[in-house]
């Protein structure tokens, strides 16, 4: 506990309550907006980790493996109430099951190769093009009247997986947009986003698990890139409010979901952008 010990019991006492928080906004924002809340994990770990002086090759890759962990029981509660509210579409979630997969193997493999800035610009730079394309076209018609057939299908499913492994998100902050740009109605691709965060979650987590099992100068109690104080202080906020967030979504707009999740994402940018620019 080394890197802990030159810090207040004050401080500390900050540091668990600001994880706390992250895990209540977390689940509020899974449930909303069926994200898995790596988009708010992701950010606030890596600030947190900067704070701590936490050595910057794997400062991100900690923060992104950690958020995947979470996500994992977080998108199942997630999922189970969109589903009990009708909002997941399962034929749609069990056809991209597969090529999902497929891309958090390639996404989980590439971890280990990419550097922490890298990976901080890929997940501020796909953030803030999401967020202009859902709040300056949210009331635009869709692309296309459906969604794609095959292989591209497929081809969209990889992408989904294998760049939400590699920026630790559940997959909600690419598949809501792009289901619902395919004329997926929004509580629809919420709902089916959450059961994504699902099957990207799990391989991905054991990915950076096995990535970063013989790295050095991680965060004290981390196995591989999984730092297990912050999976212990934020799981149990995200259980317990991903319901919440279920109905919230449930009783909301489609165009007032759209504008939140714009919000939330260009705000996530600019900060990742500054920690890798300013």
């Amino acid at each position: 506990m080394e890197l802990l010990s030159g810090y207040s019991l004050p401080w500390l006492a900050g540091l668990v309550v600001a994880l706390a928080v992250t895990g209540t906004i977390a689940g509020l924002l899974a449930g909303l907006l069926g994200v898995g809340g790596g988009i708010v994990i992701v950010p606030v770990l890596y600030h947190l980790f900067t704070l701590l002086g936490v050595d910057e090759s794997v400062k991100m890759h900690v923060a992104v493996g950690t958020s995947l962990a979470t996500i994992i029981p977080t998108s199942f509660i997630s999922a189970k109430s969109h589903k009990a509210k009708g909002n997941l579409d399962e034929p749609l979630f069990k056809s991209l099951v597969l090529p999902l997969f497929i891309g958090v193997i390639i996404g989980s493999f590439a971890s280990g190769y990419v550097s922490g800035d890298v990976l901080s610009i890929v997940f501020a730079s796909i953030a803030l093009l999401v967020a202009g394309n859902m709040a300056f076209r949210s009331k635009a018609k869709p692309v296309a009247e459906s969604l794609p057939r095959s292989p591209f299908k497929q081809i969209m499913g990889i992408f989904i997986g294998g760049f939400s492994t590699l920026m630790g998100i559940g997959g909600g902050t690419l598949s809501v947009p792009i289901l619902n740009a395919f004329n997926v109605p929004m509580h629809r691709a919420v709902g089916t986003a959450a059961a994504i965060g699902m099957v990207i979650s799990i391989p991905g987590a054991i990915g950076f698990l096995l990535n970063g099992w013989n790295v050095e100068n991680t965060p004290p109690l981390t196995i591989g890139y999984i730092n297990l104080i912050g999976f212990a202080l934020i799981v149990p906020m995200t259980m317990w409010m991903a319901p919440i967030g279920a109905r919230m979504a449930n009783a909301t707009t489609a165009a007032r979901l759209k504008l939140a999740f714009a919000f939330f994402l260009f705000i996530t940018a600019v900060r990742m952008f500054y920690g890798v620019l300013g």
